[in-house]
């Protein structure tokens, strides 16, 4: 028996790596997030042709506001192509399909000159084209669909999943200063904020 003994094994697991600016987006807005979905499942918008008006007018808002952040060069150098992502003319041909009328609009709430913001806001945006499914059996539903009525709610022809993956891989790859990265969590937090917003002006008649 030899009195050499083997030095213990380094069993100790090793550290988990840090989350990515996607998933910090993520944990920054998860409540916000979850109480605006909450809301609209409340407000029955999928009820009818009528309550689904609505719910275009709502995206209608928003998109608008954005609007200039799809086709701002800047961001379409980091995103790629951003421009075909944008779903403010598919949402004016639904309205036209569903009988309803233009909402009213206001200032853009965002500046796409800045890069961390903006990609705070493109953040929202796009993570709700990739919960729209659900949204999309239910307009289905009401008769609706990717020719006529929801047509900003169809699937990428790639697919969800991988459509949302090309974003999350260049918006993590953003190089961003600490300072910058707070930006991005105020201004997504500042979208769920503003969506929000519209759909309780919107549901109460304003």
């Amino acid at each position: 028996m030899t009195d050499l003994q083997a030095a213990p094994a380094d069993v100790s697991a090793p550290p988990p790596p840090p989350p990515t600016r996607a998933e910090r987006l993520k944990g920054a807005t998860h409540e916000l997030h979850e109480a605006l979905d909450g809301r609209m499942m409340g407000a029955d918008l999928f009820s009818s042709p009528e309550r689904y008006a609505l719910f275009l007018r709502m995206q209608r808002r928003f998109h608008a506001e954005i609007a200039p952040l799809y086709s701002d060069g800047a961001l379409g150098a980091l995103v790629p192509e951003l421009a075909v992502r944008a779903k403010l003319a598919e949402i004016d041909l639904d309205l036209a399909a569903v009988g309803a009328e233009r909402p009213a609009l206001g200032a853009s709430s965002v500046d796409p000159r800045d890069v961390p913001a903006a990609l705070g806001w493109l953040y929202v945006a796009e993570g709700s084209s990739l919960g729209a499914a659900f949204l999309f059996k239910a307009a289905q539903k009401l008769g609706f669909d990717e020719t006529s009525g929801a047509r900003h709610l169809a699937a990428h022809p790639e697919g969800r999943g991988l459509h949302w993956r090309r974003f999350v891989e260049a918006l993590n790859a953003a190089e961003l200063t600490p300072e910058e990265d707070a930006r991005a969590e105020a201004a997504a937090v500042a979208a769920f904020g503003r969506v929000r917003a519209i759909a309780e002006e919107t549901l109460s008649g304003r």
